[in-house]
């Protein structure tokens, strides 16, 4: 079995570094070991953490120096919202690729996921209620009709590959926050009646029942030690699909939320949150629903996807207590833009380097968590679209032929968030004309300043914390992290 990196020539794998600077360095060749690099900082040194073509997440020490211009200075004093923490989703296909491999290789790649010390510590965990768009085929929880009362309700299926895929993951870290989302509600209480399209009925009966569906999903998955801890009614409400799909009127998700979903946890004894979500068009109005009390008094937050981008900071605005999180990273190789490929992925810098921006963009807008899309995938990364099957990135690709496991630049571009931001971090303010860089400032008072460089070249970047000045030289098409301890 051959584990690599994409990111890295053959030469330099190994070159690997723990993402937490605390711990005591050992020397291991994959992505969840570390290289030595002495003790920690002094007050006047910092950490720089680079990851490159040739480099991956290599630490060395830096020291202060003076300097009259810098680059980006990185205000402390001036916190912004909370970082609550990252995540990634699972679905049928990550666990039909990782199910070519060996017990100990998948137990590997799930530690380079989740591993609270040495991976990209995911502490989020985003299930489907029935089939998403990367399950094997299209189903849900209770295909027969005109069930109210949700006699017919089962997981059985789910117990096939998706709940084997949480379980792994909950064997390394078993304080996972996992949350749910349904792409499609039965078939029965759609307009058309089929997985594809259509619109949710817009009646009381059939709210009622969707509530007990939701209901019975919670407290099916905690018999087996599971907790869900959030909900979202419905994946995209505003958008039709040749997968599974469904769509909402915003008034409608007032009437469910307002007057079924909420009432029905209470009365079934369910303590799971409701998030409003996942909206992922500017063009839903997603603010109509938020401001009306009958929503508002029972939902704990909102879920917003990459092509609603532009309603997080209208959001955070109105509503700044509010948790956003970002429920979904852009899934890369839009089969409506010109230089699409319907056989390939794109597992390559150019979209690792975009989703490094949009997790930058999305943490300046207000969202307080961020999500990946599908974890692992094969080679082709395709849905189940009828129309077009899309192959989608993702941070760790399963070579199935090969039995090979590959991280992406995707899986770096992530690590150098979630691997050193630590939950309960603050963002903080930044200024000066480097855009490609974003602060933070970690519980422990350490500072965490994020930087790419996305050219082919290298850059000079001088950074500024607390008076404290760093030059740092950013290789050609590389991540770069600057931990500066705090005062």
């Amino acid at each position: 079995m051959l584990v690599r990196s994409v990111f890295v020539v053959a030469s330099a794998v190994g070159l690997i570094l723990s993402a937490c600077v605390r711990r005591a360095p050992t020397a291991v060749n994959s992505p969840t070991g570390s290289v030595g690099a002495g003790t920690s900082p002094t007050r006047d040194e910092a950490w720089l953490i680079v990851t490159s073509p040739s480099t991956p997440f290599v630490r060395s020490r830096i020291a202060a120096k003076s300097a009259d211009n810098a680059d980006i200075v990185v205000l402390t004093s001036q916190p912004l919202q909370t970082i609550t923490g990252f995540g990634g989703a699972f679905n049928e296909q990550g666990w039909e690729a990782l199910s070519v491999l060996s017990a100990s290789e998948r137990n590997a790649v799930m530690r380079a996921l989740f591993d609270p010390i040495d991976g990209l510590r995911f502490n989020m965990g985003r299930l489907p209620v029935g089939a998403s768009d990367y399950a094997v085929d299209r189903y849900t929880l209770d295909e027969s009709p005109g069930d109210y009362s949700m006699r017919d309700f089962s997981i059985s299926r789910d117990k096939q590959r998706l709940i084997p895929y949480i379980q792994a993951a909950l064997k390394v870290r078993s304080d996972l926050t996992l949350w749910a989302s349904a792409w499609t509600p039965p078939t029965w209480m759609k307009t058309n009646g089929a997985f594809d399209g259509g619109a949710m009925k817009d009646d009381p009966e059939t709210y009622a029942a969707y509530a007990l569906y939701l209901s019975r999903f919670v407290k099916s998955y905690g018999e087996l030690g599971i907790k869900i801890s959030m909900v979202v009614p419905q994946n995209e409400p505003g958008q039709l699909t040749h997968y599974p799909s469904c769509v909402w009127k915003p008034q409608q998700y007032v009437s469910f939320i307002g007057e079924y979903l909420g009432s029905t946890f209470r009365s079934d004894n369910i303590d799971t949150e409701i998030f409003v979500g996942t909206i992922n068009q500017a063009e839903w109005d997603v603010l109509s629903v938020l401001s009306n009390p009958k929503v508002s008094s029972q939902i704990s937050g909102v879920a917003v996807q990459w092509n609603a981008f532009s309603q997080v900071a209208q959001i955070h605005h109105q509503y700044p207590a509010l948790p956003i999180m970002q429920s979904e990273t852009e899934c890369g190789n839009h089969h409506w833009e010109p230089d699409f490929d319907p056989e390939q992925p794109p597992n390559d810098f150019k979209y690792a380097a975009r989703t490094w921006r949009k997790f930058r963009d999305f943490f300046q807008a207000g969202s307080s968590s961020y999500m990946v899309w599908n974890m692992v995938l094969d080679e082709q990364g395709k849905n189940i679209d009828t129309q077009r099957p899309w192959p989608q990135n993702s941070p760790i690709v399963v070579q199935r032929g090969k039995q090979r496991v590959d991280y992406t630049p995707m899986f770096w571009a992530t690590k150098h968030y979630s691997g050193l931001i630590d939950s309960g971090a603050k963002l903080v303010q930044t200024t000066g004309h480097y855009l490609d860089g974003i602060a933070f400032v970690n519980p422990d008072g350490t500072n965490v300043v994020e930087l790419l460089n996305a050219q082919t070249n290298s850059v000079h970047v001088v950074v500024s914390v607390d008076n404290r000045t760093y030059a740092v030289q950013l290789p050609p098409t590389s991540f770069a992290t600057v931990m500066v301890p705090g005062r």
